[in-house]
């Protein structure tokens, strides 16, 4: 397949355009505000740009939409800056999908829920309670209404290499490693199923490759809050020293909402890909510290 990944300076764009690769497929991933040796430039607000990838004569057979702006209580008080870059941009790449008769992808969130009854199957109800939420809901339904082959994930907790590491658990790792003292005030109360970028794209690419569409929950094995996610981590550092401050969410006084109960049960995916094994915090971390 020729594959081209917007956004693929980022933690799960790099991990696809990576595994796609590896995979031998002819893939091209771009960037916009980061580069990196393996991405070109390609403005998803501005299709016009003269320094843009010629993406008409890529002709793709896959456009995978992982770029979007993604600090959710940024989004709250930037509310234009969140339309475009979450809506505009997905429905520009739509128009590019339908020009080169390629599929899409468009990456979703468990933010598409509120969090009362979590976790989440495809088929329960939605309701975002932000408006980085309401936003990538938008654009998920737009991309399924106007493409309706396109292949919907959605995805939480994201983890995993990444060449900037500001995941959360890369940062941990990264100030673990440096000998820093750690400070984390944490919820108690906000659960998700921590999900490595990399189990992600090659989930992605095994929906891909059996031509999939529709919309699949893809989480990692684990389900826990953030604090047990950060002990989780700081348990393979024991010289470590750090604060960790358990707190309720609503302490915190962000500007967005949570959906507090999110995170997926991803049975429609484990259905038709029983054997498909997911990595957990536990085995990403081992190897982390193994490699160091």
């Amino acid at each position: 397949m020729k594959i081209f990944i917007s956004g693929a300076s980022g933690l799960l764009g790099g991990n696809c355009l990576k595994h796609f690769k590896e995979q031998g497929h002819e893939v091209v991933g771009t960037h916009l505000s980061y580069a990196t040796a393996e991405t070109v430039y390609f403005n998803t607000l501005d299709t016009a740009h003269p320094d843009n990838f010629d993406l008409l004569a890529f002709n793709p057979d896959v456009i995978v939409h992982c770029g979007a702006l993604t600090h959710v209580d940024y989004c709250e008080t930037n509310i234009e800056e969140s339309y475009e870059k979450t809506v505009q941009s997905t429905i520009n790449l739509v128009a590019w999908a339908k020009k080169c008769n390629a599929k899409l992808v468009y990456i979703s969130t468990d933010y598409v829920f509120d969090g009362a009854d979590g976790p989440y199957t495809e088929a329960a109800p939605l309701n975002p309670l932000s408006v980085y939420g309401k936003h990538k809901l938008e654009a998920e339904q737009l991309a399924v209404q106007q493409l309706p082959d396109t292949l919907v994930l959605r995805i939480t907790n994201v983890y995993g290499d990444e060449l900037r590491g500001k995941n959360f658990i890369a940062r941990i790792i990264e100030q673990c490693t440096a000998g820093q003292h750690l400070t984390l005030k944490l919820p108690y109360d906000q659960f998700a199923s921590p999900t490595n970028a990399w189990d992600i794209a090659r989930a992605m690419l095994v929906l891909l490759e059996d031509g999939k569409s529709g919309i699949y929950h893809i989480g990692g094995s684990d389900y826990m809050n953030r604090v047990e996610l950060a002990q989780r981590v700081l348990s393979y550092y024991p010289a470590a020293t750090y604060d960790l401050i358990p707190t309720d969410t609503a302490s915190l006084n962000q500007p967005a909402a949570r959906p507090l109960l999110g995170g997926f049960v991803k049975l429609k995916f484990a259905s038709e890909y029983p054997t498909f094994l997911f990595g957990t915090v536990d085995s990403y971390v081992a190897a982390k510290v193994k490699n160091q």
